[in-house]
Protein backbone atom coordinates (compact mmCIF):
# COMPACT_ATOMS: atom_id res chain seq x y z
CA UNK A 1 0.00 0.00 0.00
CA UNK A 2 2.60 2.18 0.82
CA UNK A 3 4.23 2.19 -2.78
CA UNK A 4 0.77 2.67 -4.25
CA UNK A 5 -0.02 5.63 -2.24
CA UNK A 6 3.90 7.13 -3.34
CA UNK A 7 2.86 6.91 -6.77
CA UNK A 8 -0.19 8.33 -6.34
CA UNK A 9 1.57 11.13 -4.89
CA UNK A 10 3.60 11.48 -7.52
CA UNK A 11 0.21 11.33 -9.83
CA UNK A 12 -0.97 13.95 -8.31
CA UNK A 13 2.28 16.78 -8.14
CA UNK A 14 2.05 15.65 -11.83
CA UNK A 15 -1.30 16.44 -11.98
CA UNK A 16 -0.96 20.01 -11.07
CA UNK A 17 2.06 20.44 -13.31
CA UNK A 18 0.00 18.78 -16.52
CA UNK A 19 -2.83 21.22 -15.86
CA UNK A 20 -0.46 24.38 -15.63
CA UNK A 21 1.18 23.38 -18.70
CA UNK A 22 -1.67 22.38 -20.14
CA UNK A 23 -3.23 26.38 -19.98
CA UNK A 24 0.08 27.17 -21.28
CA UNK A 25 -0.31 24.87 -24.24
CA UNK A 26 -4.14 25.24 -25.29
CA UNK A 27 -4.18 29.16 -25.14
CA UNK A 28 -0.89 29.16 -27.25
CA UNK A 29 -2.33 27.12 -29.89
CA UNK A 30 -5.13 29.38 -29.83
CA UNK A 31 -3.20 32.78 -30.43
CA UNK A 32 -1.32 30.99 -33.62
CA UNK A 33 1.90 29.84 -31.72
CA UNK A 34 3.56 26.95 -33.14
CA UNK A 35 4.18 24.48 -29.61
CA UNK A 36 6.92 22.42 -30.67
CA UNK A 37 7.54 20.00 -27.50
CA UNK A 38 4.99 19.11 -23.95
CA UNK A 39 7.17 17.46 -21.83
CA UNK A 40 5.42 15.83 -18.35
CA UNK A 41 8.58 15.55 -16.13
CA UNK A 42 12.12 16.72 -16.78
CA UNK A 43 15.32 14.88 -18.69
CA UNK A 44 15.65 12.63 -22.20
CA UNK A 45 11.68 11.56 -23.45
CA UNK A 46 11.06 7.75 -22.70
CA UNK A 47 7.27 7.75 -24.86
CA UNK A 48 7.35 10.09 -27.77
CA UNK A 49 4.64 10.99 -29.69
CA UNK A 50 4.25 13.66 -32.30
CA UNK A 51 1.00 15.08 -33.22
CA UNK A 52 -0.13 16.21 -36.51
CA UNK A 53 0.50 19.65 -36.09
CA UNK A 54 4.01 19.19 -35.11
CA UNK A 55 3.95 19.44 -31.30
CA UNK A 56 6.40 16.64 -29.54
CA UNK A 57 4.79 14.80 -26.75
CA UNK A 58 6.67 12.85 -24.38
CA UNK A 59 6.66 11.42 -20.62
CA UNK A 60 10.61 12.21 -19.18
CA UNK A 61 11.73 10.44 -16.07
CA UNK A 62 12.10 12.84 -13.53
CA UNK A 63 8.47 13.15 -12.46
CA UNK A 64 8.94 16.56 -10.29
CA UNK A 65 7.82 19.15 -13.42
CA UNK A 66 6.97 19.62 -16.43
CA UNK A 67 7.36 22.28 -19.06
CA UNK A 68 5.73 23.54 -22.53
CA UNK A 69 8.48 24.66 -25.35
CA UNK A 70 7.07 27.50 -27.89
CA UNK A 71 8.43 28.72 -30.98
CA UNK A 72 10.58 31.25 -29.90
CA UNK A 73 10.23 31.38 -26.19
CA UNK A 74 13.46 30.30 -25.06
CA UNK A 75 15.86 32.30 -23.54
CA UNK A 76 18.84 31.12 -26.23
CA UNK A 77 16.62 30.99 -29.26
CA UNK A 78 16.80 33.25 -32.22
CA UNK A 79 13.57 33.63 -34.62
CA UNK A 80 12.91 34.87 -38.07
CA UNK A 81 11.08 38.28 -38.08
CA UNK A 82 8.72 36.94 -40.36
CA UNK A 83 7.73 34.26 -39.00
CA UNK A 84 4.24 35.09 -37.22
CA UNK A 85 4.11 31.61 -35.34
CA UNK A 86 6.87 32.16 -33.10
CA UNK A 87 6.23 33.70 -29.65
CA UNK A 88 8.19 37.11 -30.07
CA UNK A 89 6.34 37.82 -32.83
CA UNK A 90 2.48 37.61 -31.84
CA UNK A 91 0.87 40.73 -30.38
CA UNK A 92 1.32 41.33 -27.00
CA UNK A 93 -2.20 40.77 -26.05
CA UNK A 94 -1.49 37.41 -27.05
CA UNK A 95 1.64 36.48 -25.10
CA UNK A 96 -0.03 38.22 -21.75
CA UNK A 97 -2.90 35.55 -22.19
CA UNK A 98 -0.43 32.43 -22.63
CA UNK A 99 1.68 33.13 -19.89
CA UNK A 100 -1.20 33.80 -17.63
CA UNK A 101 -2.82 30.80 -18.82
CA UNK A 102 -0.91 28.61 -17.00
CA UNK A 103 -1.75 29.90 -13.58
CA UNK A 104 -5.38 30.99 -14.05
CA UNK A 105 -5.90 26.91 -15.52
CA UNK A 106 -4.56 26.15 -11.88
CA UNK A 107 -7.63 28.49 -10.64
CA UNK A 108 -9.73 26.76 -12.72
CA UNK A 109 -8.58 23.10 -11.55
CA UNK A 110 -9.18 24.42 -8.22
CA UNK A 111 -12.70 25.67 -8.97
CA UNK A 112 -13.37 22.35 -10.96
CA UNK A 113 -12.42 20.10 -7.83
CA UNK A 114 -14.06 22.05 -5.04
CA UNK A 115 -17.49 22.18 -7.37
CA UNK A 116 -17.09 18.30 -7.39
CA UNK A 117 -16.07 17.60 -4.04
CA UNK A 118 -19.30 20.03 -2.38
CA UNK A 119 -21.61 18.94 -4.69
CA UNK A 120 -20.71 15.24 -3.37
CA UNK A 121 -19.53 15.34 -0.14
CA UNK A 122 -20.68 19.02 1.08
CA UNK A 123 -18.99 21.85 2.21
CA UNK A 124 -16.56 22.07 5.03
CA UNK A 125 -18.39 23.19 8.37
CA UNK A 126 -17.58 26.40 9.96
CA UNK A 127 -17.10 24.39 13.12
CA UNK A 128 -13.71 22.42 13.31
CA UNK A 129 -11.97 20.06 15.67
CA UNK A 130 -8.72 18.62 16.93
CA UNK A 131 -7.76 15.55 15.55
CA UNK A 132 -5.11 13.76 16.53
CA UNK A 133 -2.28 12.94 14.47
CA UNK A 134 1.41 12.64 16.29
CA UNK A 135 1.81 11.40 19.44
CA UNK A 136 4.81 11.20 21.69
CA UNK A 137 5.75 7.48 22.45
CA UNK A 138 7.15 8.58 25.47
CA UNK A 139 3.50 9.47 26.90
CA UNK A 140 0.30 8.05 27.95
CA UNK A 141 -1.89 9.40 25.02
CA UNK A 142 0.17 7.06 22.70
CA UNK A 143 -0.74 3.66 24.22
CA UNK A 144 -4.48 5.42 24.70
CA UNK A 145 -5.21 7.49 21.60
CA UNK A 146 -4.93 6.66 17.65
CA UNK A 147 -4.06 9.18 14.85
CA UNK A 148 -7.70 10.34 13.28
CA UNK A 149 -9.03 10.27 16.78
CA UNK A 150 -11.13 13.64 17.08
CA UNK A 151 -11.23 15.54 20.98
CA UNK A 152 -14.39 16.87 21.52
CA UNK A 153 -14.11 17.23 25.33
CA UNK A 154 -11.78 17.71 28.45
CA UNK A 155 -13.25 16.59 31.73
CA UNK A 156 -16.08 17.25 29.93
CA UNK A 157 -15.45 20.68 28.60
CA UNK A 158 -15.61 20.98 24.92
CA UNK A 159 -12.82 21.81 22.75
CA UNK A 160 -12.57 23.55 19.61
CA UNK A 161 -10.20 24.10 17.31
CA UNK A 162 -12.70 27.18 15.77
CA UNK A 163 -15.96 26.65 17.81
CA UNK A 164 -19.35 27.80 17.09
CA UNK A 165 -18.25 31.40 17.91
CA UNK A 166 -15.25 31.44 15.88
CA UNK A 167 -13.12 31.41 19.29
CA UNK A 168 -10.49 28.25 19.86
CA UNK A 169 -9.65 26.36 22.55
CA UNK A 170 -5.62 26.47 23.67
CA UNK A 171 -5.30 22.91 25.07
CA UNK A 172 -2.33 24.18 26.48
CA UNK A 173 -4.43 26.45 28.57
CA UNK A 174 -6.71 23.62 29.35
CA UNK A 175 -4.21 20.73 29.97
CA UNK A 176 -2.63 23.91 32.65
CA UNK A 177 -5.32 23.83 34.03
CA UNK A 178 -5.58 19.79 35.34
CA UNK A 179 -2.51 20.53 37.87
CA UNK A 180 -0.87 17.45 36.79
CA UNK A 181 -4.47 15.48 37.75
CA UNK A 182 -5.75 13.13 34.56
CA UNK A 183 -7.70 14.44 31.54
CA UNK A 184 -10.79 12.57 31.26
CA UNK A 185 -11.21 13.04 26.96
CA UNK A 186 -14.17 12.37 25.14
CA UNK A 187 -12.99 11.23 21.64
CA UNK A 188 -14.85 10.44 18.54
CA UNK A 189 -13.41 7.49 16.63
CA UNK A 190 -14.70 5.45 13.64
CA UNK A 191 -17.58 7.52 14.39
CA UNK A 192 -18.19 6.36 17.83
CA UNK A 193 -17.37 9.03 21.18
CA UNK A 194 -15.23 6.84 23.29
CA UNK A 195 -13.91 8.22 26.80
CA UNK A 196 -10.67 8.01 27.46
CA UNK A 197 -8.46 8.83 30.77
CA UNK A 198 -4.81 10.04 29.94
CA UNK A 199 -1.99 10.77 32.26
CA UNK A 200 -0.09 14.16 31.33
CA UNK A 201 3.48 14.45 32.12
CA UNK A 202 5.69 17.28 33.09
CA UNK A 203 7.89 18.26 30.19
CA UNK A 204 10.75 21.00 31.02
CA UNK A 205 10.90 21.68 26.65
CA UNK A 206 14.29 22.47 27.04
CA UNK A 207 14.50 21.91 23.18
CA UNK A 208 11.33 24.11 22.16
CA UNK A 209 11.92 27.14 20.23
CA UNK A 210 10.58 30.20 21.55
CA UNK A 211 7.84 31.82 19.66
CA UNK A 212 8.14 34.50 17.08
CA UNK A 213 8.31 38.04 18.50
CA UNK A 214 5.09 39.62 18.91
CA UNK A 215 3.45 35.88 19.08
CA UNK A 216 0.04 35.73 20.83
CA UNK A 217 0.85 32.38 22.43
CA UNK A 218 -1.03 32.05 25.92
CA UNK A 219 2.36 31.86 28.93
CA UNK A 220 0.71 28.71 29.74
CA UNK A 221 1.62 27.51 26.16
CA UNK A 222 5.20 28.45 26.72
CA UNK A 223 8.30 26.85 28.71
CA UNK A 224 7.86 23.99 31.34
CA UNK A 225 4.41 22.88 31.00
CA UNK A 226 2.10 19.59 31.80
CA UNK A 227 1.37 17.73 27.91
CA UNK A 228 -0.95 15.49 27.15
CA UNK A 229 1.63 13.83 24.72
CA UNK A 230 -0.29 14.76 21.29
CA UNK A 231 2.67 16.13 18.93
CA UNK A 232 0.42 17.04 15.79
CA UNK A 233 -2.52 17.74 15.24
CA UNK A 234 -5.22 17.33 12.24
CA UNK A 235 -8.12 19.73 11.29
CA UNK A 236 -11.47 17.95 11.73
CA UNK A 237 -14.56 19.56 10.27
CA UNK A 238 -17.67 17.91 9.49
CA UNK A 239 -19.46 18.24 5.84
CA UNK A 240 -22.65 19.86 5.11
CA UNK A 241 -24.87 18.99 1.90
CA UNK A 242 -25.72 22.03 0.75
CA UNK A 243 -26.89 21.41 -3.06
CA UNK A 244 -25.09 21.94 -6.77
CA UNK A 245 -26.05 25.89 -7.01
CA UNK A 246 -24.80 26.43 -3.74
CA UNK A 247 -21.61 24.07 -4.05
CA UNK A 248 -20.95 26.32 -7.34
CA UNK A 249 -20.88 29.43 -5.46
CA UNK A 250 -18.69 28.35 -2.70
CA UNK A 251 -16.48 26.79 -5.49
CA UNK A 252 -16.02 30.24 -7.34
CA UNK A 253 -15.32 31.70 -3.98
CA UNK A 254 -12.36 29.37 -3.19
CA UNK A 255 -9.62 30.28 -4.79
CA UNK A 256 -10.37 34.11 -4.13
CA UNK A 257 -10.93 32.79 -0.09
CA UNK A 258 -7.28 31.00 -0.22
CA UNK A 259 -5.32 33.78 -1.63
CA UNK A 260 -6.63 36.06 0.94
CA UNK A 261 -5.73 33.79 3.60
CA UNK A 262 -2.59 33.04 1.54
CA UNK A 263 -1.43 36.75 1.61
CA UNK A 264 -2.95 36.92 5.34
CA UNK A 265 -0.10 34.44 5.82
CA UNK A 266 2.65 36.37 4.50
CA UNK A 267 2.01 39.30 6.61
CA UNK A 268 1.89 37.67 9.70
CA UNK A 269 5.43 36.43 8.38
CA UNK A 270 6.36 39.62 8.01
CA UNK A 271 5.01 40.99 11.72
CA UNK A 272 6.90 38.11 13.01
CA UNK A 273 3.49 36.19 14.36
CA UNK A 274 3.98 33.43 12.52
CA UNK A 275 7.13 30.99 11.11
CA UNK A 276 7.89 30.91 7.07
CA UNK A 277 7.77 27.12 5.75
CA UNK A 278 9.05 26.24 2.70
CA UNK A 279 8.34 22.92 1.19
CA UNK A 280 9.78 21.48 -2.32
CA UNK A 281 8.83 18.65 -4.76
CA UNK A 282 9.69 15.93 -2.19
CA UNK A 283 7.96 17.67 0.61
CA UNK A 284 4.81 18.25 -1.60
CA UNK A 285 4.82 14.79 -2.10
CA UNK A 286 5.01 13.43 1.06
CA UNK A 287 2.31 15.65 1.64
CA UNK A 288 0.01 14.59 -0.98
CA UNK A 289 0.89 10.74 0.39
CA UNK A 290 -0.40 11.35 3.72
CA UNK A 291 -3.79 12.86 2.27
CA UNK A 292 -4.20 10.08 0.43
CA UNK A 293 -4.28 7.29 2.90
CA UNK A 294 -6.42 9.90 4.99
CA UNK A 295 -8.96 9.60 2.09
CA UNK A 296 -10.24 10.99 -0.93
CA UNK A 297 -12.17 13.87 0.45
CA UNK A 298 -8.39 15.05 1.84
CA UNK A 299 -6.37 14.26 -1.27
CA UNK A 300 -9.21 16.38 -3.28
CA UNK A 301 -8.70 19.06 -0.56
CA UNK A 302 -5.32 19.68 -0.88
CA UNK A 303 -5.33 19.97 -4.54
CA UNK A 304 -7.18 22.35 -4.34
CA UNK A 305 -5.41 24.27 -2.54
CA UNK A 306 -1.39 23.19 -4.29
CA UNK A 307 -3.61 24.29 -7.33
CA UNK A 308 -4.09 27.87 -5.97
CA UNK A 309 -0.81 27.97 -3.90
CA UNK A 310 1.18 27.43 -7.57
CA UNK A 311 -1.19 29.73 -9.16
CA UNK A 312 -0.44 32.09 -7.17
CA UNK A 313 3.35 31.85 -6.99
CA UNK A 314 3.79 31.19 -10.30
CA UNK A 315 2.20 35.33 -10.70
CA UNK A 316 5.01 36.45 -8.55
CA UNK A 317 6.84 39.28 -10.33
CA UNK A 318 10.09 37.37 -9.94
CA UNK A 319 12.99 36.27 -12.82
CA UNK A 320 12.00 33.03 -14.08
CA UNK A 321 8.63 32.53 -13.39
CA UNK A 322 5.27 33.53 -15.30
CA UNK A 323 4.64 36.32 -13.15
CA UNK A 324 8.63 37.75 -14.45
CA UNK A 325 7.40 37.22 -17.72
CA UNK A 326 4.18 39.40 -17.25
CA UNK A 327 5.90 42.22 -15.57
CA UNK A 328 8.54 42.42 -19.20
CA UNK A 329 5.24 42.40 -20.90
CA UNK A 330 3.51 45.01 -18.95
CA UNK A 331 5.88 47.56 -19.31
CA UNK A 332 6.05 46.31 -23.32
CA UNK A 333 1.66 47.02 -22.85
CA UNK A 334 2.44 50.89 -20.95
CA UNK A 335 5.00 51.54 -23.35
CA UNK A 336 4.59 50.16 -26.53
CA UNK A 337 8.01 49.31 -27.06
CA UNK A 338 9.43 46.06 -25.89
CA UNK A 339 11.93 45.67 -23.29
CA UNK A 340 16.16 45.13 -24.64
CA UNK A 341 15.92 41.63 -25.53
CA UNK A 342 19.68 40.91 -23.69
CA UNK A 343 17.95 42.38 -20.74
CA UNK A 344 15.17 40.18 -20.32
CA UNK A 345 17.27 37.66 -21.10
CA UNK A 346 19.88 38.35 -18.50
CA UNK A 347 17.24 38.60 -16.22
CA UNK A 348 15.45 35.56 -16.79
CA UNK A 349 18.39 33.02 -16.72
CA UNK A 350 19.59 34.65 -13.24
CA UNK A 351 16.19 33.77 -12.07
CA UNK A 352 16.01 30.41 -13.43
CA UNK A 353 19.38 29.70 -11.94
CA UNK A 354 18.34 31.19 -8.41
CA UNK A 355 15.14 29.21 -8.36
CA UNK A 356 16.92 25.87 -9.01
CA UNK A 357 19.48 26.75 -6.43
CA UNK A 358 16.83 27.13 -3.86
CA UNK A 359 14.83 24.11 -5.31
CA UNK A 360 17.71 22.07 -4.64
CA UNK A 361 18.29 23.26 -1.18
CA UNK A 362 14.82 22.64 0.01
CA UNK A 363 14.84 19.34 -1.89
CA UNK A 364 17.80 18.37 0.33
CA UNK A 365 16.15 19.87 3.49
CA UNK A 366 13.10 17.95 2.96
CA UNK A 367 14.26 15.00 2.28
CA UNK A 368 16.56 15.02 5.64
CA UNK A 369 13.29 15.48 7.12
CA UNK A 370 12.10 11.89 5.85
CA UNK A 371 14.75 10.35 8.18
Amino acid sequence: MSALTILGAIFGLGFLIVVHEAGHFVVARLCGMRVERFSIGFGPGLVRWRSKKGTLFQLAPIPFGGFVEIKGMAIHEDVEADDHHAYPNRPVWQRIATIFAGPGTNFLAAIVLAFFLFAVAGVRSSVEYYGVDKLNPGLDAAAKLEPGDRLLAINGEPVYLRGPDGKKTELCVATAKLQGGVANLTILRGGQELEVAVAPKFDEMKDEKPPPAGSSTPPECVGPRWRLGIDGWQIHADRVDVGVAAAFGHALWYPVRQTRDYFAGIYKVIKGKEQAEVLGPVGMTSIIKKSIETGWVSMIQLLMLLNVLLAIVNLFPLPGLDGGRLAFLGYELVTRRRANPKVETTVHMVGILLLMVVLVLVTVKDCRGLF
